[in-house]
């Protein structure tokens, strides 16, 4: 299938891209999409797909002979068998109706692959009142400077013994935020560095892993981290020191750009606009 750029451009009121997630405004195309299409065949990371420094095989693949394209609405269905499986249908229209059709794919392919998970996600525009779900906020590295915060931040590896050994219950306190599977990463060496703070010799935030890669039009992007501080560690600024830290480690590593992800009204939704990110708009999942 080759998509009509004049079809789905008007439609991208977000963006994000199945089985790819955010993506740079200026990296969108329908290269993009015609690219996920043809990796559904082979099963490969795309050069530039953010999860391919994980390793593995990708997990999420379009379903190609289901998409449907057409001038007023595109429907770009997902499968992943993670779990108990999920089809999730990627929803792009802007008439109201485009969710309940997804909705009805969305259920339809859902049984037909015998999977457990029916959703929809609906791209949403930056100027949608009241939004839900997550927020889809840009940092751009060459807007201005980003200086190394004052504070007890270093990379885990850095910190003496005594404070380092403490990482690993600090993960597991975090692993609903994925630290937990950060931390099996770190012990086969397969991430870049992770940021920590530390009161009383003991790890009670972190960030990471830290790592840039080239976008689809070659762009370097400082990829999305994972982000905790412990609850009774908070309202400290601990967050907002180990935020910066990550940003200065980007931009003086000569990232162009990060992308975010952060739940609407959450903690780190409230974080990265008090420090200026731009938003480029919203993605609402819903079930079908």
């Amino acid at each position: 299938m080759l998509f009509r750029w004049d079809w789905l451009r008007p439609h991208l009121t977000a963006p994000i891209v199945p089985t790819l997630g955010p993506v740079h405004p200026d990296a969108m195309s329908v290269d993009l999409f015609e690219d996920i299409l043809r990796a559904a065949d082979t099963g490969a990371f795309l050069p530039y797909d953010k999860d391919r420094r994980w390793g593995g095989e990708k997990d999420e693949t379009a379903l190609r002979s289901d998409v449907v394209h057409q001038p007023e609405r595109t429907l770009i269905p997902t499968l992943t068998r993670r779990g108990r499986g999920t089809v999730k249908v990627f929803a792009y229209g802007l008439h109201d109706s485009v969710v309940e059709e997804a909705a009805e794919l969305a259920t339809k392919l859902a049984a037909t692959h015998n999977v457990a998970g029916a959703q929809v996600v609906r791209p949403l525009g930056p100027e949608t009142p009241h939004p839900r779900g997550t927020r889809i906020q840009l940092k751009d590295f060459t807007a201005g400077s980003c200086p190394a915060p004052d504070g007890p931040v270093r990379p885990v590896t850095a910190w003496p013994y005594a404070v380092r050994k403490t990482f690993a219950p600090f993960a597991e306190t975090m692993a609903a935020d994925g630290l937990a599977f950060l931390r099996t990463r770190m012990q086969t060496g397969s991430c870049g560095p992770v940021l920590a703070t530390a009161v009383e010799n003991r790890i009670v935030g972190a960030i990471g892993p830290m790592d840039i890669r080239p976008d689809a039009v070659g762009s370097r992007q400082l990829l999305p981290q994972y982000f905790a501080v412990l609850p009774d560690a908070r309202g400290q600024g601990l967050g907002r020191i180990l935020w910066r830290a990550a940003m200065h480690w980007g931009q003086s590593r000569g990232a162009a750009y990060q992308l975010l992800q952060t739940e609407v009204d959450g903690p780190s939704d409230r974080l990265c606009r008090a420090e200026g990110l731009t938003s480029l708009g919203f993605t609402c999942t819903t079930r079908a």
